[in-house]
């Protein structure tokens, strides 16, 4: 598909964004260094999709609203859709997709997705603004899911990169049914010590790290001496951490939602992560991604 994307720079950073799914494929430093995936094909070519109306996969890609079913793949419909530019400016685009005929097909509920990038210095601020503008409450989920580069640029090794939460986290993790892309029902023991986690490739063999109940609402990620990441998800109140084992990018994925547990088979509306939105009425989801210096 032959698409234009959209360009934002402060002088200190720029971004590159893709109108089909509003995806960020790119961020990069005045020396052109690149904070995003590589995209390598030979593990996986999305760069920062956007989960909407659904976080995760459901069960055989079905769920139900007042006893009609209902088909969705994996995060929904948000990724595979082409948003309309709305605004576009030196540092700042805004993106919008709004329920069609087709998207009530599989979604049958009146809604506006707006997505925002701001460039401030070193710092992307990306903000979803989901509105109801029908006549029933709209029960939905959202979620971010960036790929970020893992070595980031600075020249550190890989196994010198860590998580710092803004919180201890001793929380059990969640994992995911590798047969059904479904969340298991025992927690495990999370990976974390104290504020920090150690990734490697090892930790995703079961397919995400994710955190239904997480204390903290920011996070650095990087190494000593190298450039470093913080990200802010102030809105998100569950996270999935991320990668195919051995790829060049960790995906930090701030989510309101998840995917269906095991066995699950109710209402849409008493889906886990689900809001509800009432007719006429927004919620917004704010994720910050600062690039600090190296030390």
């Amino acid at each position: 598909m032959d698409v234009e994307f959209v360009t934002i720079s402060s002088g200190e950073l720029t971004a590159r964004i893709n109108p089909f799914g509003a995806e960020l494929w790119s961020l990069t430093d005045t020396l052109g260094r690149e904070y995003m995936t590589d995209a390598d094909p030979a593990f996986w070519t999305g760069h920062a999709p956007l989960l909407f109306p659904i976080v995760g996969a459901l069960a055989n890609d079905t769920y139900r609203v007042d006893g009609q079913a209902f088909t969705l793949p994996k995060h929904g419909l948000a990724r595979r859709s082409m948003f309309e530019v709305v605004d576009a400016g030196e540092a700042h685009a805004l993106f919008r997709l709004a329920d069609s005929e087709e998207s009530r097909k599989a979604y049958p509920f009146a809604f506006v997705l707006d997505m925002a990038f701001r460039l401030e210095g070193k710092s992307l601020r990306m903000e979803a603004r989901v509105s109801n503008p029908g006549e029933e409450t709209m029960p939905f989920s959202f979620g971010f899911h960036p790929a970020f580069a893992w070595p980031l640029p600075g020249g550190a090794a890989k196994g010198d990169h860590a998580i710092a939460f803004e919180q201890g986290e001793p929380q059990p993790v969640r994992r995911i049914d590798p047969a059904t892309g479904l969340l298991l029902p025992e927690p495990l023991a999370t990976p974390v010590e104290g504020h920090l986690l150690c990734p490697d490739a090892g930790l995703f063999e079961g397919d995400a790290l994710i955190w239904d109940r997480l204390s903290s609402r920011s996070l650095t990620f990087g190494a000593a001496g190298a450039a470093q990441l913080s990200i802010a998800f102030p809105d998100t109140p569950m996270l999935g951490i991320w990668q195919k084992p051995g790829a060049a990018y960790l995906c930090i994925e701030p989510w309101q939602g998840i995917a269906d547990p095991l066995g699950f088979a109710g209402d849409f509306r008493e889906k886990p992560g689900i809001i509800a939105l009432p007719p006429g009425e927004a919620r917004s989801f704010r994720m910050d991604v600062a690039v600090l210096s190296a030390d």
